[in-house]
């Protein structure tokens, strides 16, 4: 998905190339200096800011041969986009270092930052600055910025037994769309393909979620069940969860031939799959849910996370060092 047209990476000075990214990328409602000098200036009006970073690798993360800067950049502000609304936060900013070879087409980068502001613009999330450099392998890494608004952020750490568990946005998506992918099978399904090259988040319900009291809430990035551990551990409590078939029927019905094609499970992939970037929240009893929120369990006194009553794999989901 790379095209050979037009000039390299190599063929431009960085001011060239910052040249051609620049006009690409929105300036935010937040930012009160926009990129050019050593830093830019962004507004926190809350006098707090909420801050995260995650990174995209070449070939461990993404691979050109599938993905299109578009789609790389689509899914970089996403994934960090994610983290803050997890927080209960309005994201407001971005910032970018990006590492790229010199035999890069410079049309592959334009489209990351066209992939940036699609994700951004919407949102009146600004891409405010960064950093280039060249290495071997395209790395895309992000600081993500958000505005409490005056609220409380929403911690892992707050679930009490009673509450009731939430999911809002889609699961398993993604990683069906990687297995087809995998499987070079990617054309009998280009929306769950697409679910895996730029996901969708459901970023209006984080602040949301924090309006309406949630005790508890991260964004779904490594498995539902992974994820729901996490919870379980930051706040000391177990989490009972419904099955798949109970939770999530409408994924588990768009999943079913493409798991059938491979010889996979739709449920599992629910379980399992990561990078969907929904988020997992907790209410209390009787609260009424967001919009987008769907009630899947309830937490308890104890410390596992439970499916239909059975403990869950604690091998569940992706771990960045042990290979799966």
């Amino acid at each position: 998905m790379t095209s050979t047209d037009g000039p390299l990476v190599a063929d431009l000075s960085e001011e060239a190339l910052l040249a051609r990214i620049f006009p690409l990328l929105p300036s935010g409602t937040s930012t009160l200096l926009a990129p050019g000098d050593d830093a830019a200036v962004v507004a926190a009006p809350d006098g707090r800011f909420v801050v995260t970073t995650d990174v995209l690798v070449e070939d461990r993360h993404f691979r050109r041969a599938w993905s299109g800067g578009q789609d790389v950049g689509r899914r970089a502000a996403v994934q960090n986009l994610a983290d803050v609304a997890a927080m209960g936060a309005r994201p407001t900013s971005l910032v970018v270092a990006l590492v790229i070879p010199a035999d890069l087409p410079v049309s592959w980068v334009e489209g990351l930052a066209r992939g940036l502001a699609l994700e951004c613009e919407p949102l009146g999330v600004g891409v405010v600055g960064g950093d280039l450099s060249g290495g071997p392998v395209v790395v895309v890494s992000v600081a993500a910025h958000g505005d409490l608004e005056g609220r409380a952020p929403v911690l892992r750490s707050g679930a009490r037994p009673g509450d009731v568990v939430a999911h809002a946005g889609v699961v398993g998506r993604s990683a069906a769309g990687l297995a087809l992918l995998e499987a070079g099978r990617g054309a009998l399904d280009d929306e769950l393909v697409g679910a895996y090259l730029h996901p969708s988040s459901p970023l209006g319900a984080g602040p949301a979620a924090a309006v309406a009291g949630a005790t508890a809430m991260m964004d779904v990035s490594d498995g539902l069940l992974r994820d729901a551990g996490r919870i379980a551990r930051a706040s000391g409590v177990g989490l009972d969860l419904a099955g798949p078939a109970t939770a999530f029927p409408d994924d588990v019905r768009r999943l079913a031939a493409a798991a059938g094609a491979l010889g996979a499970s739709a449920e599992r992939w629910v379980l399992d799959g990561g990078e969907d970037h929904g988020l997992l929240a907790t209410f209390p009893a009787g609260a009424t849910l967001p919009a987008g929120f769907r009630a899947i369990g309830r937490v308890r006194d104890g410390s596992a996370v439970l499916v239909d009553g059975s403990p869950a794999p604690e091998t569940s989901g992706w771990d960045h060092f042990g290979g799966h």
